[in-house]
């Protein structure tokens, strides 16, 4: 059965390295895996955990800084960092780049040495009439940053992972490409500068789910196209928007 997923790990998975309360799996695929999958080649980097399954609050701070850990490794020394925050924010499971935009610290309009943080949440074109990248394109050229770090909801092939594996690639991200509505791609060939995704499973078809249930089978095609989220996904989304924004403050921002 076609795999439809956006999780790298789950195409080409390698050793996990870290303990089995946060786990962190590398998965780099060259340009003939990524083809063969319809990704990009680049560096793929999950974090794992159950911590918000588990209603694990002490484990929110550790997941963070993992995440934050992850996005100075891909980042580097960046003076000036745009987030964006893509999707949806009227749909519940593709409104976590909005959510996570709401929470961060914006510090470009304070000037100073450090990192100069800006963000944006450029909507879909279903609501604006505008592609997300013509929006992003046009404040790059403004704002001119060293690093983008765009935010989307993802999609896995396994259940397990939804709202358990944090994903960060640095080769950028075509959104909506998990649930088949491919945008212009955003990246350093599109934009002129490094960018990084970062998001979170929240979604899976429900050929995933019957796959997992029975195996292998015949799936109606009609069937197969429904896309498929957790009943507590209001919840779900809210709590990783508070560990990602959490990651990008503690990389990027100087709270001294």
């Amino acid at each position: 059965m076609n795999i439809r997923t956006d999780m790298a790990i789950e195409l080409s998975p390698i050793s996990q390295k870290g303990k089995a309360k946060i786990a962190r799996t590398d998965v780099e695929l060259d340009e003939q895996t990524a083809k063969k999958y319809g990704k990009a080649a680049g560096c793929y980097i999950t974090i794992e955990s159950d911590v918000v399954k588990n209603l694990d609050m002490k484990g929110y701070k550790k997941l963070a800084a993992a995440i934050s850990e992850v996005l100075l490794e891909l980042g580097g020394n960046a003076n000036s960092v745009l987030v964006v925050g893509l999707g949806n924010p009227k749909l519940t499971a593709d409104s976590l780049g909005s959510k996570v935009f709401d929470r961060l610290v914006v510090t470009r309009q304070l000037g100073g040495s450090g990192t100069m943080i800006s963000a944006i949440c450029p909507n879909v074109m279903g609501v604006t009439g505008i592609e997300s990248f013509d929006v992003i394109k046009g404040v790059c050229e403004r704002v001119k940053p060293d690093l983008i770090v765009a935010v989307d909801s993802l999609a896995s092939a396994t259940t397990g992972r939804i709202a358990s594996a944090f994903q960060l690639c640095s080769s950028g991200i075509t959104p909506g490409s998990g649930v088949s509505n491919h945008r212009m791609r955003l990246d350093c060939d599109s934009l002129g500068c490094k960018v990084i995704s970062l998001g979170v499973p929240l979604v899976v078809y429900a050929s995933t789910i019957i796959s997992e249930a029975v195996g292998d089978v015949d799936i109606d095609n009609e069937l197969s196209e429904l896309i498929v989220t957790p009943k507590d996904i209001d919840f779900l989304v809210s709590e990783c928007a508070d560990i990602i924004a959490a990651a990008i403050n503690k990389a990027f921002v100087s709270f001294e």
